[in-house]
């Protein structure tokens, strides 16, 4: 069952993989036209780490040796459900996910990534993207939270300072992500 706090947000991991040249790796939903990180729900019980790692497993065919930690976010970020997205008749009801991200280096070759280990695959196309690339990918409502972990865990990357955003990065985009403690 997937871990949830007591305000309705759902615990999750999400993953950003990065090559020696700086790339980033973002899929492609199944059968959908959005891209996004690799992330998942934690299961309760579970620690951020192994969440971390089941996700790598079942979603880019990846595994422990294949990547290398090199950081995680300080406590959780979170994002709220547009109301339109919301399932009314669940429980417990999910209003959004607070996340703790991961960014990994690929140790090993593109060749490694198999996005079909599990019946029903998250996604069915990657791509590696410039750094910032993945906030404009994401749908509209994970913006925020994209940044902010992009921002965050951008020294873990870049010997100086990251990649200057865009010129098409809008302004709203840069607005700091609701965090919540553990």
């Amino acid at each position: 069952m997937d871990h949830f706090d007591k305000n309705g947000f759902r615990s999750n991991v999400g993953i950003i993989l990065t090559r020696d040249d700086g790339s980033l790796l973002i899929a492609g939903r199944t059968r959908q036209s959005g891209w996004q990180f690799p992330q998942g729900g934690m299961v309760v019980g579970e620690t951020p780490e192994q969440a971390m790692y089941r996700e790598l497993g079942e979603e880019v065919g990846l595994s422990r040796g294949d990547v290398e930690v090199m950081g995680v976010t300080q406590g959780w970020l979170a994002y709220r459900l547009p109301e339109k997205y919301i399932r009314k008749n669940t429980t417990p009801r999910c209003i959004g996910q607070r996340q703790r991200w991961y960014m990994l280096r690929l140790l090993s070759d593109d060749s490694r990534l198999q996005l079909d280990t599990t019946d029903l695959p998250e996604f069915d196309r990657w791509k590696w993207v410039d750094y910032w690339r993945p906030v404009k990918e994401v749908i509209y409502f994970k913006r925020q939270v994209y940044s902010a972990a992009l921002s965050e865990l951008a020294p873990l990357l870049f010997a100086n300072d990251a990649p200057p955003q865009p010129a098409w990065w809008p302004q709203e985009w840069s607005v700091a992500a609701e965090r919540h403690p553990d």
